[in-house]
């Protein structure tokens, strides 16, 4: 079949879904928008045009044509699917498979960021149960005091100094100071990498010298208590910042057969949804420490069970949950 032969039969078809399109397109003022029949089978109409625009292709028709029908493709794509994406469903697929589909799929990277942050947490933590002045090598000491008062088993509210009713009030204080950290240690990674691993271990060393000092003081019940439920939140997003960070600074380091800018510009699609999931993870956080962790009413082994809980609950979402859809 010739090129007008081919443009004559299915023509009315390409126009018909042309008139369609229109008719959705918001910016389009609704007086103006072209009226289309109801009864037309959209999908079934993408999906040939789908097969003329291969046609017109592997025929060699003329670049015009095969550009006509390009751009109706893409048209229809994008309010066909990429609506979708901004829908709920879309929401739910990213919580449910994309998220922890992402860090399963760059488990390397994820241990990295762990043994970065884990460690030095670990380390100064133990360090300072054999030699408590280690504290002040990373705190100062107006801020080791205020850390005592803060998480003193007689305080009315454990884990900072506030009246009663500011659980809202802490709430926002909490996203905003969470979120700054979470996106210094993703940030970092434009340096090569290097802001990533500076952040990962500065805000492990920080952590473990305020849990290593008030262990070592007997504040262990309160302190624990407190950390456990948002933390299972709060540092596993710490984490993937920090992997996402890397991630970054690796499409930098060797940005393999692209140009740099091309290497970033991929990782990065890859970096951001990180980024979303730790901006979410960290809500939560948020929330779970204003009103929850904070309240000196609550038996502190009931915070056990229920952080207990919340870290099984993180290391089974990322271990299990969305492989069957990929399977």
């Amino acid at each position: 079949m010739n090129q007008d032969s081919f443009t004559e039969k299915y023509q009315p078809q390409w126009q018909e879904f042309e008139r369609w399109l229109n008719s959705q397109d918001k910016e389009i003022p609704k007086a103006q928008r072209p009226e289309s029949a109801a009864s037309v089978d959209i999908p079934h109409m993408y999906r040939q045009l789908c097969h003329h625009l291969s046609l017109a292709q592997s025929r060699n028709y003329s670049a015009h044509l095969v550009e006509y029908l390009n751009q109706l493709t893409l048209r229809g794509h994008q309010y066909l699917y990429r609506a979708k994406s901004n829908s709920v469903s879309g929401f739910a697929n990213f919580v449910f498979y994309e998220f922890p589909s992402l860090i399963r799929k760059y488990w390397r990277l994820f241990w990295l960021a762990n043994l970065l942050f884990y460690g030095p947490l670990l380390g100064i933590g133990f360090a300072i149960q054999e030699n408590p002045e280690l504290v002040y090598s990373v705190l100062p000491p107006e801020q080791v005091s205020q850390f005592r008062s803060m998480y003193d088993p007689d305080a009315e509210h454990i884990g900072t100094e506030r009246e009663s009713d500011d659980d809202f009030l802490m709430f926002g204080y909490y996203i905003h100071n969470n979120i700054s950290v979470g996106f210094r240690t993703f940030a970092g990674g434009m340096l090569f990498g290097l802001g990533s691993i500076f952040f990962l271990i500065y805000n492990g060393l920080s952590i473990g010298a305020v849990a290593g000092h008030l262990i070592q003081i007997g504040y262990s019940e309160t302190f624990l208590s407190f950390v456990i439920g948002h933390g299972s939140f709060e540092l596993t997003a710490i984490v993937i910042a920090g992997m996402a960070g890397l991630k970054l600074g690796g499409a930098l380091i060797r940005p393999g057969l692209y140009s740099r800018s091309e290497a970033l510009k991929r990782e990065g699609k890859i970096s951001l949804k990180l980024v979303y999931g730790v901006i979410l993870m960290l809500v939560v956080a948020a929330f779970l420490e204003a009103f929850w962790s904070s309240k000196a009413s609550i038996s502190p082994d009931i915070k056990f069970v229920v952080g207990y809980f919340l870290w099984g609950f993180i290391g089974f979402y990322f271990m299990f949950i969305g492989r069957r859809r990929a399977d």
